[in-house]
């Protein structure tokens, strides 16, 4: 029910009807928020980072291994991905002891 959520959301956002697209982008950026948070199911406050980097991934495509662009007198940077992002996924970020990694399962989304 939340992934259709995110979905809407994505779509009011963007513009952008193709749901199969979308949802590759949305599994993309929850694998990447999970790999970087050290955790195996996303937490509450956790759902919008993934949205964001969606949209982020979504508005950066044909773009990919760019870093800055001029087009017609105009200058873009690209950066992977802005630091309000980054401040969140460091709230929810699980540290390593020993290799391992301890997660309370019973906080799921």
């Amino acid at each position: 029910m939340a992934r259709e959520k995110d979905l809407v959301i994505i779509e009011k956002l963007t513009g952008e009807n193709d749901k199969a697209l979308l949802e590759i982008l949305l599994d993309d950026a929850e694998s990447f928020v999970l790999s970087y948070t050290n955790r195996t199911h996303l937490v509450t406050g956790l759902e919008k980072a993934v949205r964001d980097l969606a949209v982020i991934a979504l508005n950066r495509m044909g773009t990919e291994g760019e870093s800055s662009r001029s087009d017609g007198g105009e200058s873009y940077s690209f950066d992977s991905a802005p630091k309000q992002i980054y401040d969140t996924m460091n709230r929810y970020r699980l540290a390593r002891v020993g290799g391992k990694t301890y997660e309370d399962k019973t906080q799921q989304a």
